[in-house]
């Protein structure tokens, strides 16, 4: 669900319809942070109430720390500049964005901090889904 966001995010981005790419691709990084936070979830557990609702936010910050990357993140950042200036990109975005005019210029910067190929907070995210 992640990848098919991002990559709808792009094809807005590409049809000048910032304010649908900005969303998107928010909501990518949501989903990559989901999909962090159940592999962490066994098969047939039951899983924790209070984790389940921490689930359910929508801030990408907080959503690090209920998939347990809140440390392994930190470091990351703390070791690479590039990793650290995407996700304050990234982390700037929140649900009420679809609410907000957006330009290209800052669609095109959200989904490129989510993209980059090697300081990327997308490809970071999803090698530990």
């Amino acid at each position: 669900m992640a990848a098919l966001r991002l990559k709808e995010a792009r094809l807005l981005l590409q049809a000048n319809r910032p304010e649908g790419a900005y969303y998107l691709a928010g909501y990518a990084a949501e989903c990559a942070l989901k999909a962090c936070i159940a592999r962490r979830i066994e098969r047939f557990e039951f899983p924790d109430l209070n984790k389940a609702r921490e689930s359910w936010k929508h801030d990408l910050s907080a959503l690090s720390k209920t998939a347990g990357l809140e440390e392994e993140l930190a470091a990351a950042l703390k070791r690479d500049p590039e990793l650290n200036l995407n996700w304050r990109i990234v982390t700037k975005w929140e649900p009420e964005s679809r609410y907000q005019k957006w330009s290209q210029d800052e669609a095109g910067a959200l989904i490129s901090a989510l993209e980059d190929r090697d300081h990327g907070i997308f490809r970071w995210l999803k090698r530990r889904w």
